[in-house]
């Protein structure tokens, strides 16, 4: 692979870092990423992974911008309000960066179509809100082997982890199942500080680049808590993976998501449905 003059002058940054380099860089731009939710976490990543050339970006989300969203969905414009956040994550991502490939699933994820959608993938990042989703996105991931981060954010913290097949805990390992309502409030209930999002979805695309290129100490086994009021930043170490883990455990009973299909199905009724994104 040959670099454009456009190329070497874009990547210069990441040329002179030992740990990235031209083989890195070239890596990075082979690579393929999978961003579900073009939301708040994913707008962060989604721009990160573009910035860095990542070579193959995949968007999934069915909703459209709303006016709510842009107080923390800095992928979208005022211009977008109306228009799939597909495609107006596509044209955001091809202004920062034409060397991409965006592809775009305007599909709302489900246990029938997660599994065909992130196996082309080389890393998933899961930029939901509903938990359910969420819990969805793991149980895919660690039935196919794909390495993902988790995230959430509400009020002013946030949350990540990122599961490596085989090498780490999950978040069933974490959490076990889906929590009840009154422990999952959404963010137009509590609300969400618009930059807690981007911090954590920052850091998320920092994982995905990380585990691509192989390099650094990734946050397998470790939950990174943020909470922008105070500044702390708490990074709790998991137990090895549990073995009564219904999906990753010696015992698991999950061995297909068909079988699981209710847990992931929206659980009572949530007055934030996809907002917190």
């Amino acid at each position: 692979m040959i670099f454009s003059e456009e190329q070497l002058e874009r990547y210069s940054r990441h040329f002179v870092l030992r740990e990235i380099g031209v083989s890195g860089q070239k890596k990075l731009l082979n690579a393929k990423v999978l961003v579900i939710g073009a939301g708040a976490l994913g707008s962060a990543a989604l721009m990160y992974l573009a910035a860095a050339g990542v070579g193959t970006i995949g968007v999934a989300d069915s909703d459209c911008v709303e006016r709510s969203n842009l107080q923390r969905q800095i992928i979208h414009r005022t211009e977008n309000i109306g228009t799939p956040k597909t495609a107006s994550a596509e044209q955001t991502l091809k202004e920062i960066n034409p060397d991409v490939s965006v592809i775009l699933h305007s599909v709302q994820v489900s246990a029938d179509n997660i599994e065909e959608l992130i196996l082309p993938y080389d890393f998933i990042i899961d930029g939901t809100d509903r938990f359910e989703t969420k819990f969805l996105i793991n149980d895919a991931c660690v039935l196919l082997k794909k390495p993902y981060s988790h995230a959430g954010a509400v009020r002013f913290g946030g949350q990540t982890m990122t599961y490596v097949p085989k090498s780490g805990p999950c978040l069933r390992c974490l959490l076990g199942s889906v929590p009840p309502h009154e422990q999952n409030v959404s963010c137009s209930e509590a609300g969400v500080f618009g930059a807690v999002t981007g911090v954590i979805g920052s850091i998320q695309a920092a994982e995905a680049i990380k585990y691509l290129l192989g390099i650094g100490e990734l946050l397998v086994g470790k939950v990174l808590n943020f909470d922008a009021l105070s500044m702390n930043i708490r990074i709790t170490k998991m137990s090895k993976t549990d073995s009564h883990c219904r999906v990753c455990g010696e015992n698991s009973d999950i061995l297909s998501l068909a079988e699981n299909r209710e847990e992931y199905e929206l659980q009572g009724c949530r007055a934030c449905n996809g907002d917190n994104k």
